[in-house]
């Protein structure tokens, strides 16, 4: 069975942005968290919590709060549950000259204004949430 089976599929940029938005509210992170371009795709598995985002191009973006540069990959995957994106693929941010996959995003429940993200490496590291708002 492929992951995105049963899945509901927006197409089109003002559509996919709005979906992807929604469903990071609707499970309790920022909405800033995917500041995407050019979206072709995104698509959402209730079931399973899989989702999916198709963009013509990578996008990089400065969260100027963060101080953290991240980069979108054209394809991002991943499962997504209340206040937490596991299983993440698609999505990296700068560390000095590297840029290591970002695999987990997790706020704190109950909230203390914190949000973590966590690399392949296992290194975690730890933001105001505001920093990720939308148009942050």
């Amino acid at each position: 069975m492929a992951e995105n089976e049963g899945g509901i599929v927006k197409k089109g940029h003002e559509e996919g942005l709005k979906m992807a938005v929604s469903l990071l509210e609707e499970f309790g992170l920022p909405g800033g968290l995917l500041p995407l371009a050019n979206v072709i795709e995104v698509g959402f598995v209730r079931a399973t919590g899989y989702m999916w985002i198709v963009q013509q191009k990578k996008v990089e973006h400065d969260f100027k709060m963060a101080n953290k540069v991240v980069s979108y990959g054209s394809d991002i995957n991943a499962y997504i549950e209340t206040k937490r994106i596991k299983k993440l693929r698609g999505v990296k941010a700068r560390e000095m000259m590297m840029w290591p996959p970002v695999t987990e995003i997790r706020e704190d429940d109950p909230p203390t204004g914190k949000i973590h993200f966590k690399s392949l490496a296992g290194i975690t590291k730890t933001f105001p949430v505001q920093a990720f708002a939308l148009g942050q």
